[in-house]
């Protein structure tokens, strides 16, 4: 069964609005946790503002009285040739937000929002001073996935995005998509944060999240990326680990890289070509990494006689 909103104020169904308003004020003050020693004082003092803020509108309370707390806050058959329903009612939540606009700062309770200037005229409210402040949802946290050729270059990303917004009638809500710009810079490490505030899911007594994107970067077929180096594995044979070799780098944009192989290529040596690397995003003078070039070599699997005995000649001493 719904809440009954007029047993909640102690009224009938017939009760006029001047009613209705004189049940809150009452009800309110009888039930505000910062006067009332009841432990359940903070969900009375919330079910009373529900109710009057129900009651106290003319168009709230028209449905409420034909469909009852369920139609209201599903929604009701609209009277346009669509046949749809409207949107429900939500509350936003914040029975102080419902006290202070009906009682207002000037008016014969003034000295519930203000502290008297004499100590000795305390009457022993707290004041609202704290209570019913917004609290911000935490932040919405997704990975952004990047090619190394996005980071390299720099590139602009648009992520579209789901979210609830709520009406301009502050209790309704609706799903709308927004497309929101990430300006990607060159050089982005992974891990960087880019977050737009506020982008979350609207909704009553809350302030937004902060919607954040993370920066991952996408496997590459060639490359993978330490800090601001690039590492790239050349396959070579072992001849040419032994006499020396030019190879061939492909770079991420799109040229290609001769380096001359003049050191025998033992187990764990590495070249390294200064400034062949991913972009310093911090660096004012366009300051890149360096390429390091480690080797994987292939052995033969089987040599003739006489190439073994060159072998032979020219290793053995």
């Amino acid at each position: 069964m719904g809440k009954d909103y007029y047993h909640i104020l102690n009224l009938t169904r017939s009760a006029t609005n001047a009613d209705v308003k004189r049940a809150y004020r009452k009800l309110s003050l009888k039930h505000h946790p910062d006067r009332s020693d009841d432990p359940k004082s903070e969900e009375l003092f919330l079910e009373v503002a529900e109710a009057y803020d129900v009651l106290s509108k003319s168009n709230t309370r028209a449905v409420y009285d034909q469909f009852g707390e369920e139609g209201l806050k599903s929604g009701v058959p609209t009277t346009d040739v669509t046949g749809g329903f409207s949107g429900g009612y939500v509350f936003h939540g914040n029975p102080d937000k419902v006290f202070r606009e009906f009682f207002g700062g000037d008016n014969p309770f003034n000295e519930f929002f203000e502290p008297p200037k004499d100590p000795d005229m305390a009457i022993g409210f707290g004041g609202l001073r704290g209570r019913g402040r917004p609290k911000q949802d935490p932040p919405i946290e997704r990975d952004l996935a990047l090619t190394l050729e996005e980071i390299y270059a720099g590139c602009i990303k648009k992520m579209k995005i789901s979210r609830r917004v709520m009406n301009d009638d502050g209790h309704t809500s609706s799903i709308r998509d927004k497309i929101l710009t990430i300006n990607v810079k060159q050089g982005w490490s992974s891990g960087t944060r880019i977050t737009f505030q506020k982008e979350g899911d609207q909704g009553p007594n809350t302030i937004p999240a902060d919607i954040v994107f993370i920066v991952k970067d996408k496997d590459h077929p060639l490359y993978k990326r330490k800090g601001a180096d690039l590492h790239y594995v050349a396959t070579i044979p072992l001849s040419k680990a032994l006499i020396g070799c030019v190879i061939e780098v492909p770079t991420l944009d799109e040229r290609m890289l001769s380096i001359p192989i003049n050191d025998i290529v033992q187990p764990g040596y590495t070249k390294r070509v200064v400034g062949e690397g991913m972009p310093i995003s911090k660096s004012k003078d366009g300051e890149k990494g360096d390429l390091v070039i480690s080797f994987d070599i292939v052995f033969p699997t089987k040599l003739e006689v006489h190439q073994k005995s060159l072998l032979k000649q020219a290793l053995v001493s």
